[in-house]
Parts: structure tokens; C-alpha cells; sequence
């Protein structure tokens, strides 16, 4: 029997990437990251507490935060909320919630890869989760607890179930369209979801049978009003005020931003990096296949792009997270860029990959060397001074699956065959190759200087035994809601009936921001932050009321 040649038996990942190979490849990126830290500020930290509001005291119809109603669409909570309890077991609540955010990115990634293959075929297709799993902004926002992540899903789910409409299987696409419609409205509202209607009425209009698609997107419609109508209609009979709360916020969002151009301008300005590699990609395919502008796999991703950029602009705002929704149609007509691409460039974008994050790898290692090991001593110290107090140990687990992953990375980079999806194939590993490497690493000096777990614990020793309720003044949802997950720590706002009878004010930032501490003769007992809040702006102070103030006494 002749014996193989080295090359041969150790060849790289076939290109395009398909089956299990890129199921696993996807999932090592969506998954790392999601356990290993405490919830963050921002996003993170207020659906966590959300989740913790759900399961512990079951409001599972109106979910609250930190102990007051939070009118919001419910579906990414509830998954969370029962990720974090069929979990519990094995992780705690803020880490088995994350994991939400892992099955939403999943099956966005897969809905994208369906899309492309109706769209522009099977050999193009696994372009689309490549290219959206290796865009930058995507990557932030896919391992926090986010529920725009929901709504991505829907949107990628949608954008199936239109390009099936124009295909062979318009039943199943009309189906799936209205399916993703209506659990897309249980995960942010309506404001998220009506940019998908145009489209839809732009895919009826390509159609070859318009009546027929017609009736199929009207039935799509009733059946995404079933969906949602099942929510409402049980929150009408069971909580009419919070109905009424969650019905106002979505009219004053569908009112419109106060600056719908200034948005867009900042939307623009966004997307170069925000959505690179598929950006520039995108543009490539628009000059490359300009006589084809025509046909349905360019005109109906350049419609839903600029269609999302208009209603985005006016209804969401030019904010990180609403920009997931302009990923998907820029994907889809980025995915024929890729194979259009000439070999020149092609070769040049595969290069700039493999150093980009070969140096951001070697990088990431020398910090975590500083860190651990005191060398370099430069960066040490620096490492030090943004995080005072840290005190970094050795893991072999971590250290052994960074250095297995940086392994994985030489072989892939020196294997992988000549294509066309080289580039991007080469982009989206080195991408999860440094954010492995990130929350193997790094993960513990992050989260010191992240976590609000040691300010709550000591808030939680500052508080007297014997209190009435506290009052917040300009303190951020995020921030309540960790002191509640972590401490049980609640408060009331300074309109609240009750807060005359309160004797301790929580504030965010000086005295002078909130403008009723001093003037009410409240004395300061506590003040602290994180290790990375160093501006006054964001530490917070506890104040007592002095004694003879309090209301009623």
C-alpha cells in the first residue's frame, strides 16, 4: 500500500467549510466566553437581573428589575430563565442565562446559512455565518446576556422564509416568515420587526405569482398575530397597568427619534468596522456583479439593508446593539463578493487575517505574562495600575486550552487549501482564536475590574440593621440590578409615594448631579466603585437621613 506524503495525511479543513466541521467551529465561537464572569454593566447586568426577578419571585408574564415592572418583550427572558434554571445545577444563574444568548446566535448563524443557500446556492452559502460570526460588532454583543439577539434570530428567520417564497417551497417559507414575525415581536417589539414588512412586500411584488404570494404573506401575518396576540391578550386580563405601560413604550418608540438623520449619519459611520469583513465585501459585490443589480440575490439584500438604515435610524436609534439588525442583509450581499473576489485581493485580505491575529495571539499571551508572571515588568505594572488590588494565578486548564487553541490556529493557517473562502474562513478562526485566548487568559482580570459582585457586598455591609427603603438618584438600571442579583439590595425612586419615609439615598455620581441629597440634610456614610471607576461621575455614595428629618417623626 503506498504511503501518503505528509501533506496529504495532515491536510487542513476542506474549503468551503460544510457539515460538522463548521457546526463545530461555529460553536467553539459562540460558546467561549458565555460562563467564566459575573454580569456586566450595561445590557449584561439588567437582563440578568431580569432573569433573577423571573425566577425568583415567578413573574413570568411581567417581568420586573430590582423589584420594579420592566414592561419589556419577554421571550429572550424567558429562555433565559430557563436556561439559568435547567442549569442551576451546574452553574450559577448569570452564567446558565448567558447561555441563551449561545442557542439565539446559533440559530441566527444557522437561519443566515439557509438564507444564503436559497439565495445564491450551496456553494456560496457557508459564506453567510462566516461572515457574520467574524464581524466585529457581532462578536461583542454574542456573548452577553443581549436580547437583541432574539431578535436578530427572527430576522435571520425571516429573511429564510422570504427568499423560500420566491423558490419552490413557498408554503414553508410563508409559514416560517410569520413564525419569525411574531416570536420576533416577543423579543423586542414591534419597532424591531416592522423593517421586515417592505421587504416582504418587495418579495411579493418579485414573485412570479403575486396573488398567490400575496394570500401567503396575509396568512403569515394572522399567524404572527396569533403569536403575539397570545401574550397580550393574557397580560390585558392579568396585569391591565403593566399592559398599559408596555403598549405606551412601544407607541412613544414608534413615535420616532428626535435626530432620525443624525442616526443615520452615525449608523454610517459605524458599519465600516462594525461589520467588517462583510462591509467592504459588500461593496465588492455591488461593483462586481453591477449588471445583475436586477436580480433577486442583490436587489433583495440591497433593499433590506437600506430599508433597516431608514427604520433603524428612526425607530431604534444609531446604538451598538440595534445595528445587529443591519448584519443580515449585509451578509447576504456580501456572500457572491466572496467568491467574486480577484485572487490578488483575495490573497491580500487572507494575509492581512493570519497577521492581524497571529500579533493580537502573540499579544494576548505576553499580557497574560505580565499578569501571572511579573514579565514584562512594564506591562506589568500597567496591568497593576488599571486594576489595583489584582492578584493574578497560574491555571493550567486555561493556560492548556489557550495553548491547544494556539495550536489549532498554527495547523490551520499553514493546511488550510487555496479558495476563495479562505479569507474569511481564516478571519472568523483567528477572530475566536484571540477571544478564546481573551476568556482563558484575561477573563479574571476583566472581571475583577468589571464586576459590581464586591461593591454590592460592600454596600451590603455599609447598610444599618434597621431601615426603611432606600432611594436612587441617577443610578443606572445596570448598577440596580447587580446589587439586587448580587445582595438583594432594592430601592425606591425619589417619586416614588414611599420615598418621603425613606432614611437612606443611594446616588450615582457628586451631590451637586442629584440636587436633593444636601438639601434634604442627608449625611454620607459610604462611597465606592469598582476598581475601574475611577471618575466621580460613576462612583456611587450612601446617605442617611440625619436625625429628627425623617418624614412622619
Amino acid at each position: 500500500m503506498p504511503v501518503q506524503p505528509a501533506h496529504a495525511r495532515f491536510k487542513g479543513i476542506p474549503m468551503p467549510p460544510s457539515g460538522w466541521t463548521l457546526a463545530v467551529l461555529l460553536a467553539l465561537y459562540v460558546f467561549t466566553g458565555l460562563i467564566g464572569h459575573d454580569p456586566w454593566k450595561h445590557d449584561d447586568a439588567i437582563t440578568i437581573g431580569v432573569v433573577h426577578d423571573i425566577l425568583s419571585n415567578g413573574h413570568w408574564l411581567t417581568p420586573g428589575l430590582a423589584g420594579r415592572p420592566y414592561p419589556e418583550p419577554p421571550l429572550y427572558y424567558w429562555v433565559a430563565a430557563a436556561a439559568g434554571y435547567l442549569w442551576s445545577w451546574l452553574l450559577p444563574l448569570h452564567e446558565g442565562a448567558r447561555l441563551a444568548s449561545g442557542l439565539f446566535t446559533l440559530l441566527a448563524l444557522g437561519f443566515i446559512l439557509l438564507a444564503a443557500r436559497e439565495l445564491h446556492g450551496r456553494e456560496q452559502a457557508p459564506a453567510a455565518p462566516l461572515l457574520l460570526a467574524g464581524s466585529i460588532g457581532f462578536l461583542f454583543h454574542a456573548h452577553e446576556a443581549q436580547p437583541m439577539l432574539a431578535t436578530l434570530t427572527a430576522h435571520t428567520a425571516a429573511y429564510w422564509g422570504l427568499t423560500q417564497l420566491l423558490g419552490k417551497r413557498p408554503r414553508h417559507g410563508a409559514t416560517c416568515f410569520g413564525a419569525a414575525l411574531g416570536l420576533g415581536f416577543l423579543a423586542n417589539g414591534l419597532a424591531a420587526m416592522l423593517p421586515l414588512l417592505p421587504v416582504a412586500t418587495f418579495v411579493v411584488w418579485r414573485s412570479d405569482n403575486r396573488q398567490r404570494s400575496a394570500l401567503l404573506l396575509l396568512g403569515s401575518l394572522l399567524l404572527a398575530c396569533a403569536l403575539a396576540g397570545g401574550w397580550l391578550g393574557a397580560l390585558f386580563v392579568a396585569d391591565p397597568q403593566y399592559f398599559a405601560g408596555f403598549w405606551h413604550g412601544e407607541l412613544t418608540q414608534l413615535g420616532g427619534s428626535a435626530q432620525p438623520l443624525l442616526n443615520l449619519q452615525r449608523l454610517l459611520l459605524m458599519l465600516p468596522w462594525y461589520a467588517w469583513p462583510a462591509f467592504p465585501l459588500a461593496g465588492w459585490a455591488l461593483w462586481a456583479k453591477r449588471r445583475q443589480l436586477a436580480t433577486t440575490p442583490l436587489a433583495l439584500p440591497v433593499f433590506a439593508l437600506l430599508t433597516a438604515l431608514l427604520l433603524v435610524s428612526l425607530w431604534l436609534g444609531a446604538g451598538s446593539a440595534p445595528a445587529l439588525l443591519l448584519l443580515s442583509p449585509l451578509v447576504l450581499l456580501a456572500v457572491p463578493g466572496v467568491a467574486s473576489l480577484r485572487r490578488g485581493a483575495a490573497n491580500a485580505f487572507d494575509w492581512f487575517g493570519m497577521i492581524t491575529f497571529s500579533v493580537f495571539a502573540l499579544l494576548a499571551w505576553i499580557g497574560w505574562s505580565a499578569m501571572v508572571f511579573g514579565w514584562p515588568e512594564k506591562l506589568a505594572r500597567q496591568a497593576v495600575r488599571l486594576a489595583p488590588g489584582f492578584v493574578a494565578h497560574f491555571s493550567i486548564l486555561a493556560a492548556g486550552l489557550a495553548l491547544l487553541a494556539t495550536l489549532i490556529w498554527c495547523w490551520l493557517i499553514v493546511t488550510s487549501p487555496r479558495s476563495p473562502m479562505r479569507g474569511i474562513m481564516h478571519w472568523m478562526a483567528g477572530l475566536t482564536l484571540f477571544w478564546l485566548l481573551i476568556a482563558t487568559l484575561w477573563m479574571p482580570w476583566i472581571d475583577y475590574g468589571k464586576s459590581y459582585r464586591q461593591v454590592a457586598a460592600s454596600l451590603a455591609k455599609a447598610l444599618p440593621g434597621e431601615r426603611h427603603c432606600i432611594i436612587n438618584v441617577n443610578t443606572a438600571n445596570s448598577i440596580l440590578a447587580a446589587l439586587d442579583y448580587f445582595e438583594d439590595i432594592r430601592t425606591v425612586t425619589a417619586r416614588s409615594p414611599g420615598a418621603k419615609n425613606c432614611d437612606l439615598l443611594l446616588m450615582q455620581g457628586s451631590a451637586r448631579d442629584g440636587g436633593v441629597a444636601m438639601a434634604a440634610g442627608w449625611e454620607k456614610i459610604w462611597e465606592g466603585g469598582r476598581p475601574v471607576d475611577r471618575r466621580a461621575s460613576e462612583k456611587l455614595h450612601l446617605y442617611q437621613r440625619q436625625a429628627g428629618t425623617l418624614s412622619g417623626k
